[in-house]
């Protein structure tokens, strides 16, 4: 019963929770990177594979720009990232918009992290069982970020979420929130 009814419920309650707690803060920052972008926009939209494959399109704050080389390449992430990029990505707040991805149901607090399109189709040529991913909701967070290290290789994230697949209940996912939030501060 978890897996589907009191899961969605817990994640709503957690998202308008979530957005009525850091109302103040997702204000201040929009507002700042309104100023601080210069027109550029204030969310970042990319469209990420959801639950059974389905994509949808995920919402963050936008902390990079657009900054190309003379082919017309993208510049690395580290020379892209704005210093008020890295200041709202050190707790994550660049992650908070995903609430409202929550809220929608695209969505779930806590599941494995969704992956741009691309890459999830690399991965899953590499390791076929990436696609179980996507038995579940994508999520804010995840067994593998608060376990792993940013540089984890993604089939050890892999194997993480699966084991998180396999085991989910209300109980793991309130540990892995409360592991993140202390994470974050």
């Amino acid at each position: 019963m978890y897996r589907r009814w009191i899961k969605r419920l817990a994640d709503l309650t957690a998202a308008v929770l979530g957005l009525v707690c850091t109302a103040p803060l997702l204000l201040a920052a929009a507002g700042a990177l309104a100023v601080a972008n210069r027109g550029a926009g204030i969310f970042f939209v990319q469209e990420r594979p959801g639950l059974r494959g389905r994509i949808f399109r995920i919402v963050k704050f936008r902390t990079m720009t657009d900054a190309r080389d003379a082919s017309g390449r993208l510049l690395p992430d580290a020379q892209r990232i704005t210093s008020l990029g890295r200041l709202l990505r050190a707790p994550s707040i660049d992650e908070l918009p995903q609430l409202w991805n929550i809220f929608k149901g695209d969505m779930a607090v806590v599941g494995p992290r969704p992956e741009r399109p691309e890459l999830a189709e690399k991965y899953e040529e590499e390791m076929p069982e990436f696609a179980f991913r996507l038995r579940v909701k994508a999520g804010l967070t995840g067994y593998a970020q608060v376990i792993g290290l940013y540089d984890t290789p993604p089939y050890d994230k892999l194997k993480m979420d699966l084991m998180y697949i396999e085991k989910y209940s209300l109980l793991l996912d309130l540990q892995i929130l409360l592991m993140t939030i202390k994470t974050a501060l």
